[in-house]
């Protein structure tokens, strides 16, 4: 892969060479490669069949959650956030000590090395709220909850200039990644103002399946706002709302 540079930048495919353009700028690469039915049936590429597998199946658990948390990931997600995600979940699969290579799972893993991942790293949950706060998981009552002590915004909360209001946002989220299904619940309080008042004590409660076996996500997130003329709007349309998994239970 090579970077284009110059004033005139290219796109699409001159001789074996591909110009494009992504997030890192205009880029240029060579055609080529091995051949897909040597990769399929070479004894040689039996590594990478594996590897591939395994991150097929992380990618689709990978979106699975992401489906799962999709209202509040709509205002609080990087560009990045799904490749970041997929080499997370490549993580959790390879901790999954039961099975083969190849043959390795979310289910037969460690969910919980999802705990603490951030779903925008341009505004992290950690560097924003400084609140302290309390999550818990009943896998007997399916209460997924957070408790937050009453505090004073304007000192717990790192918010982006601009911002002049807040909301705190939760779910719980149950997870049959072998079937692809889900149950979602999730809470927010109302929008509150960023400043030295005090917030009541906050309780958030997302009920999912009661004595389930399958793992359990709870997420934790802000979602800043500007008063302008006595209407709230989304402070630069999200691009700094923190949202993190603060606990998750792989299940039994």
């Amino acid at each position: 892969m090579a970077r284009q540079k110059g004033i005139i930048k290219l796109k699409g495919t001159i001789g074996d060479i591909t110009f494009y353009k992504t997030q890192d700028g205009h880029l240029a690469r060579e055609k080529g490669g091995i051949d897909a039915d040597r990769i399929k049936n070479d004894p040689a590429f039996q590594r990478t069949r594996e590897n591939g597998s395994e991150f097929g199946r992380a990618g689709k658990a990978g979106k699975l959650l992401r489906t799962a948390l999709r209202v509040l990931l709509l205002n609080s997600a990087d560009s990045r956030m799904v490749s970041r995600l997929t080499q997370s979940m490549v993580k959790v699969i390879q901790a999954d000590s039961t099975n083969e290579r190849g043959l390795r799972n979310v289910i037969d893993g460690e969910a919980e090395l999802l705990a603490g991942f951030e779903f925008n790293i341009r505004g992290k949950l950690g560097t924003s709220l400084f609140a302290p706060y309390t999550g818990s998981i009943d896998r007997v009552t399916g209460e997924i909850s957070v408790d937050i002590p009453s505090f004073i915004p304007s000192n717990m909360i790192a918010a982006p200039g601009g911002t002049t209001h807040f909301k705190i946002i939760s779910a719980g989220v149950e997870i049959d990644f072998e079937n692809e299904t889900f149950v979602e619940q999730h809470a927010e309080t109302a929008i509150l103002p960023w400043d030295v008042t005090a917030t009541a004590a906050i309780n958030q409660v997302n009920t999912v399946t009661a004595n389930s076996t399958k793992p359990l996500f709870l997420a934790l997130g802000l979602e800043f706002y500007q008063e302008v003329n006595g209407s709230m709007y989304s402070l630069k349309n999200g691009a700094y709302n923190p949202l993190a998994l603060i606990q998750v239970d792989g299940g039994v």
